[in-house]
């Protein structure tokens, strides 16, 4: 009998059975025999080693009592292991239930994906019976489906797709690790050394890597967050583990991140008189208008995103034939229209009416927010007329507001580099200053609190028709704009209830201008099932498209435009007219908002441009354009298992630009009139703010030129209290991430 040193080797494993030792007692005799001494020679270490064992074995009851356990009973245990915490962590629950469950909900996956990794090594690498490896599979393939049977939706209450995704991002790569690790190991000699070499080289470049991301994660556009005595400094060991995967690693298998172009292009565009002008490479065959309703006046109960508003759009879109023969003329209040060609489309947006043709808005009496209150015994709040500052600029400056949902202050310079590089040159002394803040803190888990915190002040509303923070400019002759590019009303959804009848329309009442149609519509916004899924609709992991282009280019389309229309009304200024009427424009994007955190690489180029134009067109020199988040990501790996996650949730981004003017008068106030003789802006950049601060810098701004003191103070034009903690600056205890040290 002839043994070599290989098949000696490959043939102990098989000996890993209940006779394990007495084979290899078998073994040693052979090898011994005369017989094999005039063979090929053995190496005998794989005996003795295994012997070894053997011995060990023998010394040990629980051991040998585990080698005895058949090895289909040893794959019942890990499934059933792998199906009971993969339903533990199904549990469902409202919003703030998933959050304070989810170290449990992420450990239960965890479990889940080590008891399945396993039973799939067992399958490749261990000796296992044809039959019982096909039955294994088998088994596995129907758990499978019966766990996602059981719970594959895409809410807080039902979240098994969720889940199912990130059990997949640990599951695959782990497990191909593991079979890559298995097979080089197999054919190549030595490899365990040569594999600890490349651990350690890897792991001294990821420590490197580490180091740096841990210094830029201070880093902004102009300054770095401070570590000053006295000031909160965020809680845990905050080390950013995600900065080490490359753009792309966590949605790389979901798509292409780029849209698809139409297979016609189609000129359309609409002039000054409302008319519709379109050409088709087709020709005028088969080409139709969907004139889109305008919907700023429906009712709230029109506006209920959960299959109502979407539909109701669908329902009262009107498709006319279009033909070049004769004018298409739009009606007056249309915003937008999607022209089909064949089997392609394309959006046209307008600004209209337009700002010459827009009433100037009387407020209602029992409604007026520019009455303190409605009780005529009241007392008036104490106001400050900046005319008593010689050479004080008295118009009311503008206000554009970029809401990016779902964005730290760490993941916008991670993910949108490019804006992060104009946002830098928005910062040019005499003109117009750029301000970062550093300690900008979220007070909720989501956007509910966090825009109501920004919008009405508040975050339970301590009044009936509580009404948005547009309504107070709409109130003091400023045109008011807003997209709603998620196919949602924001006063429906977040304090419908707070109104006391559904039958009147809020938007109405506190916008000139809005645009939520071409959001709504199916090819975007699915209208059956969950419109909020993983692969279609405002929070999908994949580019969200829509007719060849990104959802948020129609959104910035519409921007540019009112932008045009509002610039040429300013232009009067030239001509000493009085009659100038300020703007304010309020968006919000949402692609921020989606486990990968990958999507918002495609924002950068169009945010970019936008901030660019506005640089360039020279309206910052009297318009306050603030760039920020209500908050950081809240869901996916980083969130779910690391404290630098849990941190980058309550620090959102924040950065403004203020005209110069602006600038000096409140350095100026705060000299004269502050309590502390700071900068404002300097001071206010490294200490704890919060939305709070963004509603009263947002009242401060719509009182121009005679603002309420109170605001002043506890807005951002005002240096806020050195040392603030949570409970001073309004952030709850279990949302808190920024906490003053103790002292020794």
């Amino acid at each position: 009998m002839s043994y070599s040193r290989l098949s000696l080797r490959d043939s102990l494993p098989q000996y890993s059975n209940g006779n394990s030792c007495e084979s290899a007692s078998t073994l040693g005799v052979q090898s011994a025999s005369p017989i094999a001494n005039t063979q090929d020679k053995i190496d005998l270490s794989y005996y003795h080693v295994f012997s070894k064992h053997c011995t060990h074995v023998n010394n040990n009851k629980f051991a040998n009592l585990l080698l005895h356990v058949p090895k289909p009973a040893v794959v019942a245990g890990l499934l059933t292991i792998f199906a009971t915490s993969y339903l533990l962590s199904l549990q469902a629950g409202d919003l703030i239930y998933i959050k304070d469950h989810l170290g449990i909900i992420g450990a239960e996956l965890v479990v889940s994906v080590i008891s399945l990794t396993v039973v799939t090594v067992m399958l490749y690498a261990g000796r296992m019976r044809s039959n019982t490896r096909r039955a294994t599979l088998l088994l596995i393939l129907c758990i499978c489906a019966a766990l996602y049977w059981y719970d594959h939706g895409e809410r807080f209450e039902h979240h098994g797709f969720y889940n199912l995704l990130v059990f997949l991002v640990i599951f695959v790569p782990l497990n191909l690790a593991i079979a890559l690790f298995y097979v080089l190991w197999r054919k190549i000699d030595n490899f365990i050394v040569y594999f600890f070499i490349f651990l350690a080289i890897g792991g001294i470049s990821a420590g490197v890597s580490l180091v740096h991301y841990r210094r830029v994660f201070d880093q902004g556009a102009l300054g770095a967050f401070q570590y000053i005595p006295g000031e909160c400094q965020w809680t845990g060991r905050n080390i950013p583990f995600i900065d080490l995967l490359p753009a792309g690693t966590q949605n790389f298998w979901a798509g292409s991140m780029y849209c698809r172009p139409e297979s016609q292009k189609i000129k359309a565009s609409v002039d000054g008189d409302g008319v519709l002008r379109v050409a088709c490479e087709s020709g005028d065959k088969d080409v139709f208008v969907d004139v889109l309703p305008e919907t700023r006046q429906w009712p709230l109960k029109d506006k209920d995103m959960w299959h109502v508003f979407n539909h109701l759009i669908l329902k009262k879109v009107v498709r006319i034939p279009y033909s070049s023969s004769r004018p298409f003329v739009l009606n007056e209040t249309t915003q937008a229209v999607v022209v089909r060609c064949g089997s392609s489309s394309t959006i046209v947006t307008r600004v209209s009416p337009s700002l010459a043709k827009l009433p100037v808005f009387v407020p209602p009496s029992d409604s007026d927010t520019r009455l303190a209150s409605n009780s005529a015994s009241a007392q008036k709040p104490a106001r400050f007329n900046t005319s008593r500052v010689a050479q004080m600029r008295l118009e009311q400056p503008n206000v554009v507001y970029l809401m990016l949902d779902a964005v730290s202050r760490r993941q916008f310079y991670r993910r949108l580099p490019r804006s992060a590089q104009v946002l830098k040159t928005l910062h040019r002394p005499g003109n117009h200053r750029l301000f970062e803040l550093y300690r900008y803190h979220s007070v909720g888990f989501s956007t509910d609190n966090n825009t109501k915190a920004a919008y009405l002040g508040e975050i339970y509303p301590s009044r009936l028709n509580p009404l948005p923070i547009w309504a107070y400019y709409r109130d003091r002759g400023y045109v008011t704009a807003r997209i709603e590019g998620s196919c949602d009303d924001w006063a429906k959804e977040l304090v419908g209830n707070n109104f006391d009848s559904q039958d009147y329309s809020i938007g109405n009442r506190s916008l000139d201008y809005e645009l939520a149609s071409p959001f709504c519509l199916p090819e975007y916004y699915p209208n059956v099932g969950n419109a909020y899924g993983n692969f279609k609709g405002p929070y999908s992991i994949t580019a969200r498209c829509l007719y060849g282009r990104y959802v948020h280019d129609w959104a910035f389309d519409y921007l540019y435009q009112l932008r045009r229309e509002f610039r040429k009304h300013h232009a009067k200024k030239l001509e000493h007219q009085k009659d100038v009427r300020p703007y304010m424009i309020t968006t919000s994007f949402l692609e921020g908002h989606e486990g990968t955190g990958e999507v918002l690489r495609t924002l950068d180029d169009s945010l970019a441009a936008f901030i660019e134009s506005m640089r360039d067109s020279g309206e910052l020199d009297d318009t306050v354009l603030i760039v920020c988040a209500d908050h950081g990501l809240h869901m996916g790996l980083n969130f779910a298992f690391l404290q630098n996650g849990r941190i980058e949730h309550q620090n959102p981004f924040f950065a403004m630009s203020v005209p110069e003017w602006l600038h000096e008068f409140s350095e100026t106030y705060q000299t004269e009139y502050g309590s502390e003789k700071v900068s404002p802006f300097v001071a206010n950049e490294q200490r704890l703010m919060t939305p709070f601060e963004t509603h009263h810098t947002f009242r401060v701004l719509a009182d121009w030129p005679e603002f309420e003191t109170d605001s002043w103070k506890r807005s951002l034009f005002a240096a806020q209290k050195a040392g603030r903690t949570c409970e001073e600056a309004g952030v709850g205890t279990k949302y808190c991430m920024c906490k003053i040290p103790a002292t020794r």
